[in-house]
């Protein structure tokens, strides 16, 4: 099993807004691949997508998902902000050793995520 998390729906109002914020925030380009009523900007490494469809609402409570910054935590949390999402929880050691820091975000969409780092 190469990755146990296949497949990542973020959820948007703003679709173009979304967009921005996870290219600016990821420094990629999304692809779009909207069909009909469904919007869709696939993530890197065909990961998920940033998706808006009838049903879909962002939302600050419930499943958190992570994204792995390696070594740049600091430096996403900067992008974070810059791009006009918020930090909902700073940098923090996560007590179990040798597992690193994490850090809690609301993207621009009222999504909240997590990113990890070493």
């Amino acid at each position: 099993m190469k990755n146990l998390i296949y497949w990542v729906e973020i959820p948007a109002l703003n679709f173009s807004r979304a967009v921005k914020f996870y290219s600016q925030l990821l420094q990629a380009e999304l692809v779009d691949c909207s069909s009909g009523n469904e919007k869709m900007a696939i993530l890197p490494d065909d990961a998920g997508a940033i998706f808006q469809s009838e049903g879909y609402r962002p939302s600050k409570d419930g499943l958190i998902v992570s994204l792995n910054t390696g070594k740049n935590l600091d430096e996403w949390l900067k992008r974070v902000v810059e791009n006009g999402g918020s930090i909902d929880r700073p940098k923090t050691k996560i007590e179990a050793e040798g597992r690193g820091w994490f850090a809690l975000f609301i993207d621009s969409e009222g999504n909240r995520l997590g990113l990890y780092g070493e």
